[in-house]
């Protein structure tokens, strides 16, 4: 199995340290993105959409989208509950991640830490601010109940929700105004099988 990936997206990083935590044997290609290695002629033929995360299986089969890819490896394992309701629980998680989270802390750090902040993008970049911060707010709220996103137990609405909100600083959020998430953050990245970006 292939995993084509960068380890500084967020996107990339969920599956990575989804493989990792299940100790599912796969070969990691690294593709970089800001050179344009998503959008050669080989690459568009695997996935035409032109973007990282993409698995190839043992079977040729192609898998993308990282919440996506994020399922199909976690079932059957205790990531991903067997409950309907826990299960939809999840998916309302990792739906929320890619509309209310993402577009506003993974965008707001592109700027900033791969763009260097130009005077053109300023004004998007504050933008972003409010959105990621209710985000936040919502995550923190949930937190102060439950030990992880959906109940006691990890799932891979944490692993999702983790990857661009650990790194959620590079975009101009301070995480000190969420101690909730803070603690779920250090539980995360002292699991056995951690790995983080690189």
């Amino acid at each position: 199995m292939i995993v084509y990936g960068d380890l500084q997206s967020g996107n990339c990083l969920k599956v990575k340290l989804l493989l990792s935590l299940l100790d599912i044997e796969h070969q990691w290609k690294h593709v970089n993105i800001l050179e344009g290695e998503t959008q050669t002629s080989e690459f568009l033929l695997i996935n035409p959409n032109g973007k990282i995360p993409t698995v190839v299986l043992d079977d040729n089969r192609v898998l993308c989208e990282s919440n996506a890819i994020l399922g199909f490896f976690a079932e059957n394992s205790e990531l991903l509950p067997q409950d309907n309701y826990l299960r939809a629980k999840v998916y309302e998680w990792l739906f929320f991640e890619q509309y209310s989270h993402e577009p506003y802390i993974a965008v707001a750090r592109f700027i900033q830490k791969y763009l260097g902040m130009p005077e053109h993008r300023v004004e998007e970049f504050n933008s972003l601010q409010d959105g990621g911060n209710k985000a936040l707010g919502i995550m923190e709220q949930q937190l102060s109940k439950t030990a992880y996103l959906v109940c006691e137990q990890m799932t891979i609405a944490d692993i999702a929700l983790y990857a661009y909100t650990h790194v959620a600083d590079e975009g101009g959020f301070d995480l000190t105004d969420y101690p909730n998430i803070q603690h779920w953050i250090d539980n995360i990245s002292s699991l056995d099988g951690y790995v983080g970006m690189s």
